[in-house]
């Protein structure tokens, strides 16, 4: 059972900061693109950010420049900071992992982001 364990949402003002956490398997983390999706309410989950084991990432144009994804290879865990937050990033921030070669996915319980105005 692939388990993608989460932690650091919350609740905070716009303009600040957050960092999210995801933990995993080693046999997961070395071999699988890593990636944050976020899902706000009434609308479809989107692509937040990702990054493959060789640490290129790929972010989504509504948060290139304030978000920074990156990854542990000691911990196994892969991060989401998240800087100028904006009302429009609230939403349930899911953790992903994706096999590269056939696209299997799985994914992490969710932790809810709320950005107060």
């Amino acid at each position: 059972q692939v388990q993608l364990v989460e932690s650091g949402g919350g609740s905070v003002q716009a303009g600040g900061s957050l960092r999210l956490s995801c933990a995993t398997s080693g046999s997961i983390f070395r071999s699988y693109v890593m990636g944050w999706y976020r899902q706000a309410p009434g609308k479809q989950r989107e692509q937040v950010a990702t990054i493959t084991n060789g640490y290129v990432t790929n972010y989504a144009d509504s948060v290139l420049g304030r978000f920074s994804i990156s990854r542990n290879a000691a911990k196994n865990t892969v991060y989401l900071q998240m800087n100028s937050l904006k009302s429009e990033d609230t939403a349930v921030y899911y953790c992903n992992a994706r096999r590269p070669n056939d696209n299997v996915n799985y994914w992490g319980q969710g932790t809810q982001v709320t950005v107060s105005s």
